[in-house]
């Protein structure tokens, strides 16, 4: 597990740079992808990359964590909508390669077996970009959740949609209660995880899921056990680790190496 301190504009940066160069070593990369602020950022650079730097998507195939259930797809706050404004309207990516859960809770069991049989088929998800909840969550696995967990349709926790109403008008009651999630045994199968986070907010959720002890009560915590995980987080999400000053200059001397 790596651990990567700096400010929050250079972790999005450092993000798209590892994408970036497991694409150009394998054009036909499989990616899980993440909704949520702290993406925002990593997909502008890869935008910017696309466009400037004619990294080509052709042959990426992508696989989204999860979507809201019960609203429509173009709805301003579904993450479709999301997917399309921040990323897939601006690269190659074709349509068919793109997979986001559906927004539906109709034949939902058989829909979540065809997901996870889909990733299977493309040789399984190489690298998956995840981000963290308040509460330790991440995709929609709430805490409680198991850790071997498959995708599925869950309900969504108080804390995760008070923390959501900020994306409909304020109000809880508008956020869509279920979602459809990757699980986080199948997360565990992507053979390299990042995980970005930002924010005071996410100082709590960020100390447990790092050193904290594995619980399902904090479900970032599994990737304590991931042989290849990276947490991307900025000065103020990593305030309340214990052993900060440890990672930084871990972080200095793999600089160091990767220079020789």
């Amino acid at each position: 597990m790596a651990i990567i301190i700096q400010p929050t504009h250079q972790i999005t940066i450092i993000a798209a740079g590892i994408i970036r160069d497991a694409l150009i070593q394998k054009p036909n990369l499989v990616l899980g992808l993440a909704t949520g602020s702290s993406s925002i950022g990593l997909y502008k650079h890869l935008v910017r990359m696309h466009n400037t730097e004619g990294l080509d998507f052709s042959k990426v195939k992508t696989f989204n964590l999860d979507e809201y259930v019960e609203i429509p797809c173009d709805h301003p706050q579904s993450y479709h909508t999301f997917m399309a404004k921040h990323f897939f309207n601006h690269v190659n990516i074709p349509k068919e390669n793109q997979h986001i859960p559906q927004n539906t809770i109709f034949n939902h069991e058989s829909f979540c077996t065809v997901y996870e049989e889909e990733i299977k088929r493309t040789g399984g998800i190489d690298i998956q970009v995840l981000g963290i909840g308040t509460d330790g969550h991440i995709a929609f696995n709430e805490a409680g959740s198991s850790l071997a967990s498959r995708t599925r349709i869950v309900t969504l926790s108080e804390s995760t949609l008070d923390a959501n109403a900020i994306y409909f008008g304020g109000d809880p009651n508008a956020v869509p209660e279920m979602a459809i999630t990757m699980g986080i045994g199948t997360i565990m199968e992507a053979k390299q995880c990042l995980l970005l986070a930002n924010g005071e907010a996410k100082a709590k959720a960020i100390a447990k899921a790092v050193e904290g002890p594995i619980s399902a009560s904090v479900p970032a915590s599994i990737l304590q056990m991931h042989p290849n995980t990276t947490y991307l987080i900025d000065d103020t999400a990593a305030s309340k680790l214990k052993e900060i000053e440890y990672y930084k200059r871990s972080y200095t001397n793999t600089q160091k190496l990767k220079s020789l």
